[in-house]
């Protein structure tokens, strides 16, 4: 390894997360060449670290699009690759609804739906269908949209103004096929990138439910029965978190087992990322798992070293 390069942005560059990670851990004595940070635009950088032969193993945590073009350009490297998400939140019809729409809320609308794990489906019975919608919007219409330093709010501003157009087009999309928007508005606050949340009732063909979202919105749709819940929450090219409710845990396991996740669990959010645990996602999103010991199996490779301490005898 090399001598640690240290990069000190301009006055008006703003400090990234990947910046104060490399100055904490220079602080703290890590030894010069352990980490290297470049900062840049993928389209800038990636490309070149990606397809360069020192690069033993490519980490990328971004969305599908990116992770694809990874693959193509990345060669004969290991790969860690966790991307987009669509993820199901199922409601069997003997779910307790109180904490189904409890953990719909938190799981939808935490951080303002930006997270890769986040809800982007809640997946009904017909038989507890209408009375969970009830219950749902009435939840999110108490929720505080506002300035994210009041401790009151709950929905901030989204990213930027691109991420706020990407999820508005989503929602006219999904409208003009057929959604019903029980609960949305304009976007607002200081810098209008303040949207309050939304919630659509449709099937599983509309915009936003088809692809990722990454904001506050949720769709809600109605299954029938058991199966057919089943068959929506994989009728997607993704597979990261999900989960589902039940009154019966036996039932509930059988049922996750079925999902085509790398997580589902059962009666809580599909927001979950313990450290001790395998993060990690199936079909369009991703390749491997982080988290505690399978973290060590990613970013290690074994190495079998043999000492002969005798004379073999070859058969030839």
């Amino acid at each position: 390894m090399g001598d640690a390069v240290v990069l000190k942005p301009a006055s008006d560059t703003p400090v990234t997360g990947a910046l104060l990670l490399a100055k904490i851990l220079d602080e703290a004595g890590l030894p010069p060449g352990v980490l290297n940070v470049t900062i840049g635009s993928g389209g800038e950088i990636g490309d070149a670290i990606v397809e360069h032969p020192l690069a033993r193993m490519v980490s990328f945590t971004g969305s599908t699009p990116v992770g694809e073009g990874i693959v193509r350009k990345a060669g004969v490297k290991k790969l860690a690759l966790e991307l987009g998400g669509n993820g199901p939140l199922v409601v069997l019809d003997d779910a307790d609804l109180d904490r189904a729409v409890d953990a719909a809320v938190f799981g939808s609308f935490f951080h303002s739906g930006q997270i890769c794990m986040i809800a982007n489906r809640v997946i009904v019975d017909a038989a507890v269908h209408d009375a969970f919608v009830e219950r749902f919007v009435e939840r999110v219409r108490t929720l505080a949209a506002g300035d994210p330093s009041d401790p009151a709010t709950r929905i901030g501003p989204v990213v930027n103004r691109s991420q706020l157009d990407g999820i508005r087009d989503k929602v006219a999309r999904a409208r003009e096929e057929g959604a019903e928007q029980v609960l949305g508005g304009e976007p607002g606050g200081p810098s209008g990138l303040l949207l309050p949340p939304h919630v659509l009732l449709a099937g599983n063909d509309v915009a936003t439910a088809r692809e990722e979202v990454f904001g506050p919105v949720i769709t809600v749709i109605r299954a029938d029965g058991e199966e057919d819940a089943l068959r929506i929450a994989n009728d997607t090219e993704y597979g990261l978190s999900s989960a589902v409710f039940t009154r019966d845990v036996e039932r509930g396991v059988r049922f996750a087992l079925r999902v085509d996740a790398g997580m589902t669990h059962v009666n809580d959010s599909p927001v979950n990322d313990d450290a001790n645990t395998a993060f990690g996602g199936e079909k369009a999103s991703g390749i491997g798992r982080f988290g505690g010991e399978w973290a060590i199996e990613e970013f290690t490779t074994d190495h079998w070293v043999s000492v002969q301490h005798g004379e073999r005898r070859f058969p030839i």
